[in-house]
C-alpha cells in the first residue's frame, strides 16, 4: 500500500496533527511525518513532493497556520493528492490559514479540511488510497458501521433519559 506524508510548517503543528497520525496508523497505514516550511525551506518541500511518488507515497497531508502556503507549494510539485489542515494561530483563529489553504490557483488543488481537522484529513487519505485497496475499504466501511452503531447507542440511552423526565 502507498505510504501517506504529513508535512507540518513547523514542530509546534504536533499536537494538531496526532489525531491523523493515529487515525492512520489505526488502518494499517505507514506515514511519514516531517517539518518543512514553505517559507524557510522551499527548496526542501519541493524536492519531497517532487520525488514523493518514486518514494511510495500516495497522498500529502499539509499542516500549516498563518500564510499556510505549504499545501500549494507542495501540491505545485507532484500530481499526488495534497490535503490542507489549515492550522489555528493566536491572530486570527486559523481562519487566515483555512482561506491560504483552499484559495488555491486553478490548475493546483489542494483538498482542504476544516481548521484543525487532522482526522478528517487522514480518513480523506484512506480513503483515496482505498480506490485501489479493497482492504482498506473494509476497514473504512467497518469504521462507518461502528460510527453508526454508536449513534445509534446514543439515541437508545437519550430516549430513555426522556422517559424519565
Amino acid at each position: 500500500m502507498k505510504k501517506v506524508a504529513i508535512i507540518m510548517g513547523s514542530d509546534s503543528d504536533l499536537p494538531v496533527v496526532t489525531p491523523a497520525i493515529r487515525q492512520l496508523r489505526d488502518l494499517g497505514i505507514e506515514t511519514e511525518v516531517r517539518v518543512m516550511s514553505a517559507h524557510r525551506t522551499p527548496e526542501a518541500a519541493h524536492d519531497f513532493s517532487k520525488n514523493a511518488i518514486a518514494n511510495g507515497f500516495g497522498v500529502i497531508i499539509a499542516a500549516a497556520g498563518m500564510a499556510a502556503h505549504l499545501g500549494g507549494v507542495l501540491a505545485a510539485s507532484t500530481t499526488l493528492p495534497v490535503i490542507g489542515i489549515p492550522c489555528s494561530a493566536k491572530v486570527l483563529d486559523g481562519t487566515d490559514a483555512l482561506y491560504s489553504t483552499v484559495m488555491m490557483p486553478p490548475g493546483i488543488p489542494v483538498a482542504t479540511v476544516g481548521i484543525n481537522a487532522a482526522k478528517n484529513a487522514a480518513l480523506l487519505a484512506a480513503e483515496i488510497l482505498a480506490v485501489s485497496n479493497v482492504e482498506l475499504q473494509d476497514k473504512l466501511i467497518s469504521m462507518r458501521e461502528d460510527m453508526a452503531k454508536q449513534v445509534e447507542e446514543k439515541d437508545r440511552a437519550l430516549q430513555e433519559k426522556i422517559k424519565e423526565l
